[in-house]
């Protein structure tokens, strides 16, 4: 094998309006402990 270790993730897109509401929400999940990452597509 090649040592590469395959770890399930599970996840949840939030779609935003506005770069406003995505900071926003972004601060919202923050506060609750949630481990998040920001995407713009």
């Amino acid at each position: 094998m090649s040592g590469f270790n395959y770890k399930e993730q599970y996840g949840i897109i939030v779609i935003c309006e506005n770069e406003k509401q995505q900071q926003k929400i972004y601060k919202q999940l923050a506060k609750l402990g949630l481990k998040l990452k920001v995407v713009c597509v």
